[in-house]
C-alpha cells in the first residue's frame, strides 16, 4: 500500500521533470539509467537473494557470514561501477555524459546495497520496518524534485538529487542494521566468499535475463535512433511501469499458492482459472482506456508539440497492448517458475531478448520509439505463446481456453462500445469513460467471466 501511494506521485513528478528539461535530455537520462539498471541488477551476482534465503533458514548465518558478505558486496559494487563506466565509453558516451553515467551508477549501486541490507531486515521478520524502508528513497526523491521546481530543474540537478536520496537512504539503513544486529566487523574469508558466489550465481543469471528483457529497448533507441526518440518512449513506458505494479503485486500471491499445490494438478488448474480472471479483468479496461484516450496520459507536457504528443500517445497505445498480453499470460509464467520449470522459462526469455535485439537493429534507425514499442509487443506475444504451450504440455495443467475466449470477447465488446460512444455520442471523456465502465461490467456478466451466483456467494461469506 505504501508503494501504491508513492508510485503515482513519482510518475507525475517525472512527467514534470521530462517536460521541464526536454524530451531529448530526458531520453539521454533514461538510456543511461536503463543501462546502469541492467548491470546494477546483477552487481552482487545474486548474493542478495541467496543471503536473504540463507538468513531466513539459518539463524546462525548472519553473524558467521556477514563479515565476509559486507566487504564482498562492497567490492563487487566498485567493480561494477568500473564496468558501467567502461561499457558506457565503449558505446560512445564521452565527457559530461560519461560523468552523468557514473553518477547514476553510484546512486543505483547504493540503492542495490540498501536492498541487500533490507534482506537482513526481512529475514529477521521486521516487516513493518522494511515496509517503510521500501518507500523511503522514492519519497525522499519526490520531495527533493518538488523542491527543485521553484528554482528550476536541469538534468544535472535531477541526477544529483536522485543520487543524494540514494546515499542518504543507504547511510540510514546501514545505521539501522548496525543498531538491530550489532556492529558487523569486515573480515572477509576466501572460502566463504567462494561458497557464497557458487550459491548465488544462478540467481544472477535469471536476474540478468529479466533485466535485459525489460530495459534494453530504451538504451537501443537512444543509441540507434536519437535521444529525442528515447524521450518519447520513456514518457510512454513510465505509465506502463506504474500500471504493471498491479500484476507484480498480485502474481507473487499466486506464486506461493502454486508452489504449495505442487503435487495436485487439479488444485493448480483451479488456481490458474481463478488467477486468470484476477490478473486479466482490471487491465482490460485500463488497456481500452489508453487505446481511446491515450493522449490524456501526457496532460502535463506543456512544452511538447502536437506531433511529439501524438508520437508518445502512439507508443503508449502499443505498449499498453503489451500490458494486455501480460494481463492474459503472465500468470502462466508464474505457474511455471513456481513449479520447477525455471529453465525452459529462462530459455524463452533469452529467445525473446535475441528476437527483440534483432528487430531493434533492423527497425529502430528508421522508425525510432514506435518500432521499439512494436518490437516489445511482438516479443511479448511470442514468449506468451511459449508459456501457454509449456503449461499445457510440460506442466500438465489444463489451459482455460473457454475462459480466455470469453475474456477476449469481453475486451472486443468493450472496444466496440467505446468506439461507438466516441464516434457518435460526442461526450466529454470522463462521462464517456464512465459509460464504457458500466458497459464493461455488464459485458463481464453477459460473457460469463463473472457470474451472479459467485457474487452472491462472496457477499454471503463477507456477511
Amino acid at each position: 500500500m505504501l508503494n501504491l501511494l508513492v508510485k503515482p506521485g513519482w510518475v507525475l513528478a517525472e512527467n514534470v521533470v521530462q517536460d521541464r528539461i526536454g524530451n531529448a535530455a530526458f531520453g539521454t537520462f533514461a538510456a543511461l539509467l536503463n543501462f546502469t539498471l541492467v548491470l546494477a541488477s546483477v552487481s552482487d551476482l545474486g548474493i542478495t537473494q541467496h543471503t536473504t534465503k540463507r538468513v531466513a533458514a539459518e539463524p546462525g548465518f548472519l553473524p558467521e557470514y556477514f563479515p565476509t558478505v559486507l566487504p564482498l558486496r562492497g567490492a563487487l559494487s566498485v567493480v561494477f561501477l568500473g564496468v558501467m563506466v567502461a561499457g558506457g565509453w565503449l558505446m560512445g558516451y564521452r565527457g559530461h555524459t560519461l560523468m552523468l553515467l557514473a553518477l547514476i551508477g553510484v546512486g543505483l549501486l547504493l540503492t542495490q546495497y540498501a536492498q541487500f541490507l533490507r534482506g537482513a531486515v526481512q529475514a529477521h521478520q521486521h516487516f513493518r520496518t522494511d515496509a517503510w524502508l521500501s518507500v523511503l528513497e522514492k519519497a525522499l526523491m519526490l520531495g527533493l524534485v518538488l523542491a527543485l521546481l521553484p528554482i528550476g530543474i536541469t538534468l544535472d540537478r535531477y541526477v544529483t538529487v536522485r543520487t543524494a536520496a540514494a546515499g542518504f537512504t543507504f547511510v540510514l539503513l546501514y545505521g539501522l542494521v548496525t543498531r538491530l544486529f550489532g556492529r558487523v566487523p569486515w573480515r572477509p574469508r576466501r572460502a566463504q566468499a567462494g561458497e557464497l558466489l557458487r550459491g548465488s550465481l544462478p540467481f544472477a543469471l535469471i536476474t540478468l535475463l529479466y533485466g535485459m528483457n525489460e530495459r534494453i529497448d530504451m538504451l537501443m533507441i537512444e543509441r540507434l535512433a536519437s535521444p529525442q526518440e528515447a524521450g518519447y518512449y520513456a514518457g510512454a513506458y513510465r505509465w506502463v511501469d506504474a500500471i504493471m505494479m498491479y500484476l507484480w503485486t498480485v502474481l507473487p500471491l499466486f506464486f506461493a499458492k502454486f508452489a504449495h499445490s505442487l503435487h495436485s494438478r487439479e488444485e493448480q488448474r483451479e488456481l490458474l482459472w481463478f488467477g486468470q480472471r484476477v490478473a486479466t479483468v482490471p487491465l482490460l479496461f485500463v488497456a481500452a482506456f489508453v487505446l481511446f484516450h491515450g493522449e490524456l496520459l501526457f496532460f502535463q507536457f506543456k512544452h511538447s508539440t502536437p506531433a511529439e504528443l501524438a508520437r508518445m500517445t502512439l507508443c503508449a497505445q502499443l505498449l499498453f497492448l503489451n500490458v494486455l498480453v501480460h494481463a492474459f499470460f503472465a500468470i502462466y509464467s508464474t505457474l511455471l517458475t513456481s513449479t520447477s520449470h525455471e529453465r525452459p522459462v529462462s530459455w524463452l526469455v533469452a529467445l525473446s531478448i535475441a528476437l527483440n535485439i534483432g528487430l531493434n537493429v533492423l527497425l529502430l534507425p528508421r522508425y525510432g520509439a514506435v518500432a521499439g514499442a512494436l518490437n516489445t509487443l511482438i516479443c511479448a506475444i511470442m514468449v506468451s505463446g511459449g508459456y501457454v504451450w509449456l503449461v499445457q504440455y510440460r506442466a500438465g495443467v489444463a489451459v482455460p481456453w473457454a475462459l480466455l475466449a470469453r475474456l477476449g470477447l469481453t475486451f472486443g465488446g468493450l472496444c466496440a462500445g467505446w468506439y461507438a460512444l466516441q464516434a457518435y455520442a460526442g461526450l466529454p471523456w470522463l462521462l464517456e469513460s464512465l459509460l464504457a465502465g458500466l458497459a464493461f461490467v455488464g459485458l463481464l456478466f453477459a460473457t460469463g467471466v463473472l457470474r451472479v451466483g459467485e457474487l452472491r456467494g462472496a457477499l454471503r461469506r463477507n456477511d
